[in-house]
């Protein structure tokens, strides 16, 4: 995990966010929303920026859902795109429940849960968590080194 990062907006010529309900439906239609957005900035559905990026969303998304829950609170998305890196952005309100700076540690076949940060440190180029700005909580981000063609 990397915990520097290029400023947010630095380079990115597409930017979109939303705040969704911090339940298992919000974080379906983050996912959602974010291949459709990709698909609409130049990465189709079957690619694999496409595919990659949606996943790793769902995990962080989930993840927000069920760790960084406080109740009556949403989290919220922002999904960047530039010439050379998309990169996802999920913000909770939860202080307290921050992944570990440690690389995670791959799960056991018979593990019902454990999966998610791996998966996104599989997948990710870059990807780390800072304190939210302005508010309690932490943002969990990850970024793909791309074209867009």
């Amino acid at each position: 995990m990397t915990t520097e990062t290029r400023p947010p907006t630095a380079g990115a010529v597409r930017d979109f966010a939303m705040r969704f309900t911090s339940t298992p439906r919000g974080a379906r239609l983050a996912r959602r929303l974010t291949s459709h957005r990709l698909h609409e900035w130049g990465h189709p559905y079957d690619g694999s920026v496409n595919e990659s990026m949606t996943l790793i969303t769902a995990e962080l998304a989930a993840n927000a859902v069920r760790h960084g829950h406080v109740p009556g609170r949403d989290f919220a998305l922002r999904l960047l795109a530039a010439a050379t890196f998309v990169r996802v952005e999920v913000t909770d309100t939860r202080t307290e429940c921050r992944p570990s700076p440690d690389r995670p540690r791959r799960p056991a076949r018979d593990e019902e849960s454990g999966r998610g940060l791996y998966l996104v440190a599989e997948l990710a180029d870059r990807w780390g968590v800072v304190p939210r700005t302005g508010a309690p909580g932490k943002s969990v981000w990850a970024e793909l080194d791309v074209t867009i063609v």
